[in-house]
């Protein structure tokens, strides 16, 4: 399963986002999911926090090719390593 995101991920993108993923992460199982950040702009905290929620619970993996993706998907696994919370 493939999450492709684009353009930003910050205000109420996030809540639109967050909204799709509760709808399916039900769904899951054990598929391996890979979220596509190579069309991301922008990730602000909230987005970030969405990034790291859906890294820990399906063990999600990123795909970015640019260093600005590469470090928004850095900041997710930090967050998600770091944050007891998710």
């Amino acid at each position: 399963m493939t999450l492709k995101i684009e353009g930003k991920l910050s205000g109420l993108h996030v809540s639109e986002a967050q909204r799709a993923w509760q709808e399916l992460a039900p769904s899951l199982g054990q598929k391996r999911v890979l979220v596509d950040l190579r069309g991301v702009l922008h990730v602000d905290k909230s987005g970030q926090h969405l990034l790291a929620d859906i890294h820990t619970k399906a063990a999600a993996e990123f795909l970015a090719d640019t260093p600005l993706t590469k470090h928004f998907a850095e900041q997710a696994r930090r967050k998600a390593a770091t944050d007891p919370n998710l």
